[in-house]
């Protein structure tokens, strides 16, 4: 990709050119040897998906918000002002490993949600997101479709669609 500028007041003109250069797995980690098929497969997921997390965490990182907390709030924005219990956080979590209590405690202390015991059932505990948390997804909603967009931007929808149903197959082992 390249693009020209150039000044009418004089015959200046700069020309910027953007080379982008598709790395192999096996030169990303050095390997001295050919990687079996599955191997490959494999590392590229695990090493893609790592690229795209720390990008991601870049991104988050001046609001003092990690992926997980950023998962939470938008599971809670998507209940439209509804309260919603521990378990169902945890059931939505991309990362189902993460400790939602902990991830919850964190946002109650900068004020992006609120806690209470449900009337109900006093053992369960309800969330719901506060203004100030919603005031915070929405500053980061372009920036999120912006990180969202340049990991696209060197496919066509047709490889997209195509990536998407191959990643569904590859995990439903």
């Amino acid at each position: 990709m390249s693009f020209v500028c150039t000044n009418k007041k004089s015959s200046t003109f700069v020309v910027l050119i953007f080379v982008y250069t598709i790395m192999k797995i096996e030169e990303i980690i050095k390997s001295k040897s050919p990687l079996e098929i599955e191997k490959k497969t494999l590392l590229n997921i695990m090493y893609s998906q790592n690229v795209i997390s720390e990008k991601f965490s870049d991104l988050l990182k001046p609001y003092d918000l990690s992926a997980e907390q950023f998962n939470v709030l938008r599971i809670l924005r998507g209940q439209n002002g509804k309260a919603v219990n521990m378990c169902t956080i945890q059931e939505r979590m991309i990362a189902k490993t993460s400790n939602t209590t902990r991830l919850v405690d964190k946002l109650l202390f900068k004020e992006l949600v609120t806690r209470e015991i449900c009337s109900e059932n006093r053992r369960k505990m309800e969330v719901t997101i506060t203004q100030k948390g919603l005031e915070l997804l929405q500053k980061l909603d372009m920036l999120v479709i912006n990180h969202e967009k340049s990991f696209a931007s060197n496919l066509t929808t047709s490889e997209l669609e195509n990536l998407n149903e191959l990643l569904e197959k590859y995990r439903t082992t």
